[in-house]
C-alpha cells in the first residue's frame, strides 16, 4: 500500500471521527435546548378565574414564573357571584369540598411548560382546587416564561422545584405539600422529595428510574439516530456541555432515601417514550409499606389522565386525601 493511500485513509478516518463528534455535539445541544413553548391558555378559560401570577427564585437564583390557585379564594369568588345573583355559580359551589390546608405543586415534563397541554394540566388543577387544595403550577428553567437557557432533564430542575417549595412554605407555612410530576417532572419530584422532608407525598406519573441507564437504552427515540455510534458519543459530550454528569439523576436512589413517606407511581402500559418497567423498578425500591403502582391499560406517555379522567382524579385525589389533605390540627 502506497504512502499516499495510507495518508488518504488516515485523513478519511479522522474526518469521519470529527464529523461524528460534530453531529454528537449538535444533537446534544439540541436536546439541552428544546424549543420554548409559549403560554397560550389562561386559567380563566378553564373555570379558574381567581389566581395569582407568581415569580420566585430557584435555588440558583433564576427567576421562575407560574400561577398559584387558592382554594379559599376560589370559593369566595363564587360565593360572591351567588350574592350578585349569578345562578351558574351555585353549581360550582356545590362541587367544592372543605379546605385541605395543603398545596399540590405540579411539575411538568421535558420540552413542555406548566400547561402540559396533552393532560391538560389546568383541567386537572381545577379538580384539585374544587377538592379543597391550593395548587401551584410553574415553568421549569428554559421553559414557558421562566428564565434559563438549558434543560437538564432533572439535574438542575431540582433547584427550581426546591424554589417552588420555598415559596409555598414562605406564604403558607402551615400547609402540607404534595408533589405531582409528569415524566421529567416526576423524576425531579422524586429526587427532591428524597432529600426534602417538607414534602409529605408524591405522585410520579411516567418517571424514569435512572437517567444514565434510560438514555443508554432509549436515546435513539429522542435523536432518531442509530444507537451505534451516536449514543456513546452524545452521552460523552453532554456532561461536557452541562458541566455536570447525568449520573446524578437517579430517582431510584432518591426513592430509597424517601423512606416511609407515601408514594403513588402511575404509568401507561403503552408508553413508548419511557417504558412502564421504569416505574416497576421504582416501586420495587420503595420503602413505604403502602406504596402504590398503578399501570393504566392502553395509555401512552403522560396519557393516563386523558385516558380516564374520572378514574385518574379518583385515584390521585384519594391518595392525597389520605396523606396530605389533613388540617394541621389533626
Amino acid at each position: 500500500m502506497s504512502q499516499n493511500l495510507l495518508m488518504f485513509l488516515l485523513c478519511f478516518i479522522i474526518l469521519v471521527m470529527v464529523l461524528l463528534v460534530v453531529i454528537g455535539v449538535y444533537v446534544g445541544q439540541k436536546l439541552l435546548h428544546p424549543p420554548r413553548k409559549p403560554i397560550t391558555i389562561r386559567p380563566e378559560d378553564n373555570g379558574l378565574p381567581v389566581y395569582d401570577c407568581i415569580s420566585f427564585p430557584s435555588r440558583d437564583q433564576l427567576n421562575m414564573k407560574g400561577w398559584y390557585f387558592s382554594s379559599d379564594k376560589h370559593r369566595e369568588a363564587f360565593l360572591k357571584q351567588i350574592d350578585e345573583g349569578l345562578d351558574t355559580a351555585k353549581q360550582e359551589v356545590k362541587k367544592l369540598q372543605p379546605l385541605k390546608h395543603a398545596t399540590i405543586i405540579f411539575a411538568h415534563g421535558y420540552s413542555q411548560n406548566r400547561l402540559e397541554p396533552h393532560l391538560p394540566a389546568l383541567t386537572l388543577a381545577k379538580s384539585f382546587v374544587q377538592a379543597g387544595y391550593d395548587v401551584m403550577m410553574f415553568d421549569f428553567r428554559s421553559a414557558g416564561e421562566s428564565e434559563g437557557i438549558l434543560s437538564t432533564v432533572g439535574l438542575h430542575e431540582q433547584k427550581d422545584l426546591l424554589g417552588a417549595i420555598d415559596f409555598v412554605k414562605k406564604h403558607e407555612p402551615n400547609h402540607r405539600i404534595g408533589l405531582i410530576g409528569f415524566s421529567m417532572g416526576a423524576a425531579t419530584s422524586l429526587m427532591v422529595a428524597g432529600d426534602d422532608e417538607r414534602v409529605n407525598a408524591v405522585v410520579a406519573d411516567c418517571s424514569f428510574s435512572s437517567l444514565p441507564d434510560y438514555l443508554s437504552n432509549n436515546l435513539p427515540r429522542w435523536t432518531r439516530l442509530p444507537a451505534f455510534p451516536f449514543t456513546s458519543i452524545i452521552l460523552t459530550v453532554m456532561p461536557m456541555l452541562v458541566k455536570e454528569s447525568p449520573e446524578q439523576v437517579k430517582p431510584i436512589e432518591a426513592v430509597k432515601r424517601y423512606g416511609s413517606r407515601p408514594l403513588l407511581l402511575i404509568h401507561g402500559r403503552e408508553d413508548k417514550t419511557i417504558p412502564y418497567k421504569e416505574s416497576e423498578k421504582l416501586y420495587e425500591a420503595a420503602v413505604h409499606p403502602e406504596a402504590e403502582l398503578w399501570l393504566v391499560q392502553e395509555a401512552g406517555h403522560v396519557r393516563c389522565y386523558a385516558k380516564d379522567r374520572a378514574s385518574y382524579c379518583g385515584r390521585v385525589l384519594g391518595f392525597f386525601d389520605r396523606y396530605v389533605g389533613k388540617s394541621p390540627s389533626k
